[in-house]
């Protein structure tokens, strides 16, 4: 589990044979879960200057995979006792989307990214999403996008400063949301989004 606070950039060595080698500061250990731009993968080899991990067919196919290059956010997966900063991050994208928009504002910046159908059922205004590992608060929801305000910090110490109009990122939704939808579908023995209500009061139980 995450909590989606990048803990640093680490730079892509190469990608090859399922196999992604980081150049990176910190020093897991073969085995460790480290979430990689919001993927959570598995350290396999550790070497002088970072490590590598390995991503499995199903995150490949998830994915974009032309994302594995230059610079991207990790996180070392949370110990037993490490406080809980962001929101609870599984570290399993559902989708990419795209960004579609940028707004500069007065102390901080307006992202809109345009999502698939199917992903923008769990998106909820002020809730939590993780975009590329980072943990954010949605702050509106349109027909296929949502608005998420970025404020310096984040923009000054994430990949967000590089991210342009068309910029592909990484989307895992509200974990919570994902699990009432699935619940509720399968009670009523069939496939049936959220009314807005039901998240909203669902939602004030946790």
């Amino acid at each position: 589990m995450f909590t989606g606070l990048i803990r640093e950039i680490a730079t892509v060595r190469r990608y090859a044979a399922n196999i992604l080698s980081l150049r990176a500061e910190y020093r897991p250990q073969i085995g460790d879960s480290v979430a990689v731009n919001g993927v959570c993968l598995t350290v396999v080899k550790v070497h002088p200057n970072g490590f590598d991990v390995e991503l499995a067919d199903e995150t490949r196919a998830v994915i974009d995979e032309s994302r594995l290059k230059g610079e991207v956010h990790i996180e070392p997966a949370m110990q037993m006792g490490d406080r809980f900063e962001g929101h609870i991050v599984q570290g399993h994208v559902d989708c990419t989307g795209e960004i579609v928009r940028i707004t500069p504002r007065q102390n901080g910046t307006d992202f809109f990214i345009r999502l698939p159908e199917s992903c923008m059922v769990y998106v909820i205004p002020k809730g939590s999403i993780t975009v590329d590992g980072v943990s954010l608060t949605v702050n509106e929801v349109y027909d296929d996008t949502f608005r998420l305000t970025i404020i310096p910090h984040t923009v000054e110490n994430t990949l967000f400063g590089t991210y342009r109009i068309g910029s592909r990122v990484n989307i895992e939704t509200d974990f919570f949301a994902r699990y009432i939808e699935h619940i509720l579908a399968r009670r009523e023995g069939k496939q049936k989004g959220l009314s807005w209500e039901d998240v909203d009061a669902m939602s004030m139980g946790y």
